[in-house]
């Protein structure tokens, strides 16, 4: 059994696998492990108690971590916070939301190449992960994309799809975003702040996105504000002049190499 054991924890300490990721079935991790599914189980039982993993009735078993419900994002390729949430067994849902026409302004105005004057979908909602207000999300839709009616779109987003979702399902042909991140001040007298249930200052991450077409048209602003610990960002760089990936040497079947 401590064989088992062992062979798990040295697979989870790996390098391989982020806190929150979920393990694969256990017929495959049993076979990787080369140890029965019994064996198996009772292992994973005991790397349960001790917090190395976190096992989630109706989602699996997922890599142990310090908090429960964050999502973890890689910045290479455009994902949704809604197929994050599924990928990571954390139950994404919405709090207070507006769904509203108002004008674009000065700013969005420059953005979209339209009147400040015009009117656009502004869409304003708190994301809750498992129970808890983890960010606050406010997205601006070009005039001229089609949407769902708004009582489509809030059913939607109430159940839990981003905007991103909600484009792509109409058939917008979306092709990447551009994102800028920084640091957001939040307190409980301002409006974001306390719509997330902050009390005292507190240092939040603000992410905007600017979502585009192939030809660099832009369809969609969102302004995303997350509490602490409630999103882990992570990226992969390569040196410009990358080292060749060496070639395997092999044993010849007699002799030494």
């Amino acid at each position: 059994m401590d064989v088992a054991e062992d062979a798990l924890r040295r697979w989870l300490g790996s390098g391989r696998h982020r806190p929150g990721e979920r393990l694969p079935p256990e017929q495959e991790l049993s076979a990787q492990l080369g140890v029965s599914r019994g064996t198996l189980r009772i292992a994973l039982r005991r790397l349960e108690e001790g917090g190395e993993i976190v096992r989630r009735q109706g989602s699996g078993t997922f890599v142990g971590r310090s908090t429960s419900w964050a999502l973890d994002e890689g910045l290479e390729k455009l994902v949704s916070y809604n197929e994050l949430a599924r990928r990571h067994g954390v139950r994404l849902e919405v709090g207070e939301m507006e769904v509203e026409r108002r004008r674009l302004g000065s700013e969005l105005g420059d953005l979209f190449q339209l009147d400040p004057d015009t009117e656009a979908t502004h869409v304003t909602r708190v994301l809750l992960l498992d129970g808890e207000p983890a960010a606050h999300m406010r997205d601006v839709v070009r005039p001229d994309i089609s949407l769902p009616s708004p009582a489509r779109l809030r059913r939607a987003l109430e159940g839990g799809r981003m905007v991103l979702d909600v484009l792509l399902k109409e058939g917008v042909e979306v092709a990447y975003n551009r994102s800028r991140i920084g640091a957001r001040v939040l307190s409980g007298r301002d409006r974001v702040g306390k719509s997330l249930g902050v009390s005292r200052t507190t240092a939040a991450l603000e992410i905007e996105h600017v979502t585009c077409l192939a030809d660099g048209s832009p369809v969609e602003h969102s302004t995303d504000i997350f509490l602490p610990r409630s999103l882990d960002l992570h990226v992969v760089r390569w040196l410009e002049e990358a080292p060749p990936v060496p070639a395997i040497r092999r044993r010849p079947k007699n002799g030494p190499i």
